[in-house]
C-alpha cells in the first residue's frame, strides 16, 4: 500500500510543480493546491498506514493507530483551504482590475 501511495504522491508533486511553473494565475493556484494535497498524503504515509486498529489504548496494549498525524493533517487541510480560497479571491480581484491573468503581464513594465 505504501508503494501505491508513493506513486500517487510523486504524481501529485509532478503535476503541481508543472502547474506552478505555468504563466496562468489560476493554474498556479491549482498547482499549490495539488502540492498541499501531496504533502498531506506524504505525512499520512510517513506515519505508517495501519488498518483495523482503533486509536485507543485499552487494558491490553495491542498495536494502535497514532492519531497525531491524522490530527495534524486535518488542521493542515483546513489551513490550505483557507489559503487557497484567499488566493482565488486575490486572483479574481486582480483579474477585475487588470483584465488579465497572465503572470508576465501582471508583473508590469516597471521591472523591465
Amino acid at each position: 500500500m505504501e508503494i501505491l501511495m508513493s506513486f500517487a504522491i510523486g504524481i501529485l508533486f509532478t503535476i503541481g510543480t508543472y502547474l506552478i511553473l505555468s504563466r496562468s494565475l489560476l493554474r498556479i493556484i491549482l498547482g499549490t493546491s495539488l502540492l498541499s494535497h501531496g504533502v498531506h498524503l506524504l505525512l499520512l504515509t510517513m506515519s505508517r498506514l495501519k488498518t483495523g486498529a482503533p486509536p485507543l489504548i485499552g487494558d491490553d496494549l495491542a498495536p494502535y493507530t497514532d492519531p497525531i498525524p491524522q490530527a495534524l493533517i486535518l488542521t493542515s487541510i483546513v489551513i490550505s483551504f483557507g489559503v487557497t480560497s484567499f488566493f482565488f479571491v486575490l486572483a479574481y480581484r486582480a483579474y477585475q482590475e487588470l483584465k488579465t491573468d497572465d503572470m508576465e503581464e501582471l508583473r508590469g513594465q516597471d521591472d523591465e
